[in-house]
């Protein structure tokens, strides 16, 4: 789906070429930290987590409770994994697969030591 209008900007297109500059997590946090306060990162999190969790299949309550999301912002988070622009199932969908190669990394070390065991 394609983002509007209102969101695109010179200015924001340059802030998310320099998000992309960010190489570790260390550095997200040190340029975060400068940029945002810690209730704006929070809030960030808060509803990236939320997207996870209704893209597993969680209940309001469950979500509330982990989160402490409201039920006003798990609704919205929602409407937007439903019909937003992509982005939360664009990340929602490259973790699982991370995890999948991670996974399947590790089962496959875990075969080649228990065949090389056996010899």
């Amino acid at each position: 789906m394609e983002v509007g209008s209102k969101l695109r900007d010179p200015l924001i297109d340059r802030l998310f070429e320099d998000i992309l500059l960010l190489e570790s997590k260390e550095e997200c946090y040190r340029f975060f930290a400068d940029l945002c306060t810690v209730g704006e990162i929070k809030a960030l999190a808060q509803r990236l987590e939320v997207a996870r969790m209704l893209y597993d299949n969680k209940t309001y309550a469950a979500i509330g409770e982990r989160t402490g999301a409201s039920t006003a912002t798990i609704s919205r988070v929602k409407r937007f994994l439903e019909y937003g622009a992509g982005g939360y199932s664009l990340i929602l969908t490259r973790e699982q697969t991370r995890k999948k190669k991670t996974t399947d990394a590790v089962e496959g070390k875990r075969t080649r030591e228990e065949n090389a065991g056996g010899d």
